[in-house]
């Protein structure tokens, strides 16, 4: 199925010269977003997969729907002071700014093998961040699983992680 009828873009959004990718109507048609949510939890199954990890905050649409397909826990990365229990935190380089994230410190194990699930990967400064949390937690990052890539930012190319995109804009 050809998603990309269901990405509509807006300019000038969150600011100036940034294209944002809406993914509202790809959550408004169920067949396309089953079809996103079966292809990336048709890749991994229980023995690859211990838990999936999903960005705040579209990320999680997508993570906890693809956990829920595999029957695997899902955890979030937030952003500061929305998680109540003890946290590790990372700073990272948006897009167009800066931000940090957080996750709860007893969410991963050691040896754990996490799936990264996020809606789009644009430079990739989140991905990097919340794969050196993971890492730090002595867990192994499996891959990226994302809706939209912005190929033509090369983040890719910056990753250390396996990284596989529903929609490639290059």
């Amino acid at each position: 199925m050809d998603i990309s009828h269901y990405i509509k873009d807006i300019t000038d959004f969150p600011q100036k010269g940034i294209v944002f990718k809406d993914i509202s109507p790809l959550l408004a048609n169920p067949k396309a977003f089953s079809y996103v949510v079966d292809d990336i939890a048709s890749k991994y199954n229980k023995k690859t997969i211990d838990k999936i990890v999903g960005l705040d905050a579209r990320g999680f649409i997508f993570g906890a729907a693809v956990a829920y397909k595999m029957g695997v826990p899902f955890v979030m990365v937030r952003k500061p002071g929305k998680l109540p229990d003890q946290c590790i935190s990372i700073d990272y380089e948006l897009e167009y700014g800066q931000n940090t994230f957080e996750m709860h410190e007893n969410s991963i194990e050691a040896n754990d093998k996490v799936l990264i699930v996020d809606d789009l990967l644009a430079t990739g400064g989140s991905v990097k961040a919340v794969a050196k949390l993971i890492k730090e937690l002595d867990a192994q990052v499996v891959a990226l699983e994302c809706v939209i890539e912005l190929g033509f930012l090369d983040a890719r190319d910056t990753l250390d992680i396996k990284v596989n995109a529903q929609i490639a804009y290059d």
